[in-house]
């Protein structure tokens, strides 16, 4: 019994073939795989399976008759890896360490078959530059030796900071990509209020200066409050040719006054700042609101719905003013929600579909049935826990683990077919 496991030098994004083959026909076999976080937490999940009349069991063909997951799924070894040790949130992580994934087979009667995988975040043939120019503070990789490259402004949510190892996976697929931070790092405002707009139109600047890059291709991505920030800068930069927003908002919604891991939830919710400016005056934005029903969860330690916050804002009369003018981006865009989403749901993302319709502006707002709000970038990782402790409370991103990661695998193909089509 062994394993036959291709392609054998994966980045993080890639889909794996694994079978276990040399088994006695009809023989069922269990599956483990293992692997640690960036912070040395374990997951694990536990599959068995039946060998067919060749002795093979194939994940892309098999579905397994017992274990963490259900159905034919290639990748199902990996969503549905849960924790075994407390999740930690606190720290920096070097992602230039692969993920390494390792796999066992048991069966009655045979020695057990192992196989380590080694999956990369930082995708070889990449050039890296840490980008100071101009007070921007950013990472950029792109692949070595190529010119007239499309370009990718990529935005962190709330948790603001740089998503190094997304913009090297999208990279490597022939792009220039510039993870910009807006704050949460040294040379940044520590959480996302009266962020200069004008600071994101100099980073778009510079990515169409770079000697590689086809100025008259840029994207700007983001997901959760990049995604809004990537509508934003997209309807206020002409040079922005596309834009693609994952469970992000068509209304700007309240900026951030305090550091969401280790703030007080309720002060940030009672607190109206702005998350952007212009000029120095901030834009409008759509108050988060705490009602009875927040104040009752977060005072049992229950998990908080993030939507109660923001969708009682959707009723006021700054709503119109607080409305991105996304007909004015100069390129399509796309939206991408999670049906189940609890935190930035479809409605806020329908804002921006209706009124880019109304212009006739080219768009697509994809709905992700079952899935919730952890469907951004990369795919095939564990989307097993959906609730997790943030600024003093627990946040309950909803959606079901095998909708989210089928969203999650999905969102990668089209982000990817979006940018090719790009030109």
């Amino acid at each position: 019994m062994r394993f036959e496991i291709s392609p054998t030098d994966p980045n993080l994004d890639t889909a794996l073939r694994i079978r276990v083959v040399g088994l006695p026909p009809g023989e069922r076999v269990t599956v483990r795989a293992a692997q640690r976080d960036l912070r040395g937490a374990r997951w694990r999940s536990t599959t068995a399976f039946t060998a067919d009349r060749d002795g093979t069991v194939d994940l892309a063909r098999d579905a397994p008759v017992e274990g963490s997951y259900d159905g034919v799924d290639p990748m199902g070894l990996i969503w549905s890896m849960r924790p075994l040790d407390a999740l930690s949130f606190d720290g920096p992580v070097d992602v230039r360490h692969p993920t390494e994934l390792d796999l066992t087979a048991s069966a009655p009667g045979v020695p057990d078959a192992t196989a380590t995988v080694r999956r990369r975040r930082i995708p070889a043939g990449l050039v890296r530059t840490e980008v100071r120019e101009h007070g921007l503070v950013g990472v950029m990789y792109h692949p070595a030796g190529r010119s007239g490259l499309g370009a990718v402004l990529m935005l962190a949510g709330a948790e603001a900071g740089i998503h190094e190892d997304d913009a090297a996976l999208l990279a490597a697929h022939g792009y220039a990509v510039l993870a910009l931070a807006l704050a949460g790092v040294p040379g940044r405002p520590p959480t996302l209020q009266d962020i200069p707009l004008e600071y994101a139109h100099r980073a778009i600047d510079h990515l169409r200066s770079l000697p590689f890059v086809d100025p008259g291709r840029l994207v700007v991505t983001g997901g959760s409050k990049g995604g809004e920030a990537a509508l934003l800068i997209g309807a206020t930069n002409p040079a922005v040719t596309g834009v693609v927003s994952i469970v992000g908002s068509g209304v700007l919604i309240a900026g951030i006054s305090q550091d969401v891991m280790t703030g007080s939830f309720l002060e940030i919710m009672r607190t109206p700042v702005a998350n952007w400016t212009v000029g120095g005056r901030p834009l409008p934005y759509v108050p988060t609101v705490v009602t009875a029903q927040l104040e009752k969860l977060v005072a049992e330690g229950a998990p908080v719905p993030l939507r109660l916050a923001f969708e009682p804002g959707l009723s006021s009369s700054v709503v119109a003013e607080a409305t991105i003018p996304v007909e004015r981006i100069n390129g399509p865009v796309l939206l991408l929600s999670g049906e189940c989403d609890a935190s930035s749901g479809p409605a806020f993302h329908q804002f921006a579909a209706d009124r880019l319709a109304a212009h006739g502006r080219p768009h697509e707002h994809v709905v992700y049935p079952g899935a919730g709000h952890q469907i951004a970038a990369p795919p095939y990782a564990p989307t097993t826990v959906s609730v997790l402790p943030i600024a003093g409370v627990t946040f309950d991103y909803g959606g079901e683990p095998a909708a989210t990661a089928k969203a999650r695998a999905d969102v990668w193909r089209r982000t990817l077919e979006f940018l090719s089509a790009s030109g």
